[in-house]
């Protein structure tokens, strides 16, 4: 007799991360690829973090931390608060965890009860409806478009409110694939949907710090019983190490230290030695970020003359997300064929958007200037040759 296999993992895949799959594959049999679908900084983690885990390797016991990290990362992080944002957050509120994912995963199961709605704009980043889906909670797609710059608004969510009760909302600024923002009116329009309706508000923010213009706003400012997720992987350039935080209203605290006891112990211990010193490192950081900033305005440059001119803005993160539907009906097949072809590696829009990401396509610009100009070369050639 066969045994049972849990349907807890019959989830979309992250396809971002077949394409990667695939790309590495192509590499390691002697091929040269260009790296524009992963979204993971191209520079490595600044020179005081690096020099913070050798010396924590060196000089400190590297064992289990607290559940929630160590206080002093802990009180760095609520530091970081009040002078990126004037907002003032407790430390006891602040869990360090294995990556924003892991703080995706604590905050659903500590928020939610299996068969809760939580909404979401399409596009938006796929593991947040592949992690709900795979607890039993149900993803509430929000078809968004120019119209909305590709957010949530309180129409959107009042409409899906009308069809039945949502328990939460997220909402992510900058976002991933568009890169776009929400400003401060938008951000309390919202935040006081959320609190008249009842619905908790989950603010992912782990592009803060790559923008090209205005400051991303914190939800903290506009509610202070709202779930904020970041990360060191992105502005912080730390994607391999694994390291997140989740802020938290104080009726959370307690649920989310007993699931992240059980199911994680703790965060890595050397990253969280190394992650204290990287809020420190902003010149060097805010360097990477002006290397994006170049990146974005030679793609935005090139492309439109390429064949791909419909592009959503890209406020913040290190993306491009472009309607290919005058070249394509299947995103899927347009990325095989370019990698195959060209060795571009992009990312199909199916990921962010199951009902109409066939039409669309993601470029990462977080690698080399070199690579972009490459691309943008080879992509225009390509597109010349099939038209």
């Amino acid at each position: 007799m066969a045994l049972k296999v849990g349907t807890r993992g019959r989830i979309a895949s992250f396809i971002v991360m077949d394409v990667l799959r695939a790309a590495n594959e192509r590499q390691a049999a002697g091929a040269e690829v260009l790296h524009l679908e992963i979204g993971q900084p191209g520079t490595p983690a600044p020179a005081a973090v690096r020099a913070a885990a050798k010396r924590a390797i060196d000089e400190e016991p590297i064992g289990y931390t607290d559940a929630f990290g160590l206080p002093a990362l802990r009180g760095r992080i609520a530091r970081h608060y009040a002078e990126r944002y004037g907002v003032e957050v407790d430390p006891a509120r602040v869990a360090v965890t294995p990556g924003s994912s892991g703080g995706f995963l604590l905050a659903f199961l500590a928020a939610f009860d299996p068969g809760d709605r939580v909404a979401l704009a399409a596009p938006g980043y796929p593991a947040y409806r592949n992690i709900l889906t795979a607890l039993d909670l149900e993803p509430v797609l929000l078809g968004t478009g120019p119209a909305e710059r590709y957010q949530p608004t309180p129409e959107l969510l009042e409409r899906a409110q009308r069809e039945r009760p949502l328990a939460g909302v997220i909402v992510a600024s900058p976002s991933n694939p568009t890169g776009t923002m929400l400003g401060a009116a938008e951000m309390a329009a919202l935040s006081g949907w959320c609190r008249d309706a009842g619905v908790r508000l989950i603010s992912d923010e782990i592009y803060h710090g790559i923008g090209y213009g205005s400051r991303p706003v914190c939800a903290l400012e506009q509610d202070a019983e709202a779930i904020v997720v970041n990360s060191f992987s992105k502005y912080y350039s730390m994607t391999g190490w694994r390291l997140g935080w989740l802020v938290l209203p104080e009726a959370l605290v307690r649920p989310v230290e007993c699931l992240g006891q059980n199911l994680f112990i703790s965060a890595h211990a050397v990253s969280q030695h190394a992650g204290i010193v990287a809020f420190d490192c902003t010149d060097e950081l805010d360097g990477y970020v002006a290397g994006y900033a170049r990146n974005r305005a030679l793609l935005l440059d090139r492309l439109p003359a390429a064949g791909l001119d419909r592009l959503a803005p890209a406020d913040g993160a290190f993306y491009l997300y472009a309607d290919v539907g005058h070249l394509t009906n299947d995103s899927q097949a347009f990325c095989r064929r370019l990698l195959d072809e060209t060795g571009i590696a992009i990312a199909p829009g199916v990921d962010f958007d199951p009902e109409r990401g066939h039409r669309t396509v993601r470029l990462s610009f977080a690698g080399p200037e070199r690579d972009m100009a490459l691309a943008a070369e080879r992509l225009a050639d390509w597109l010349k040759r099939a038209g």
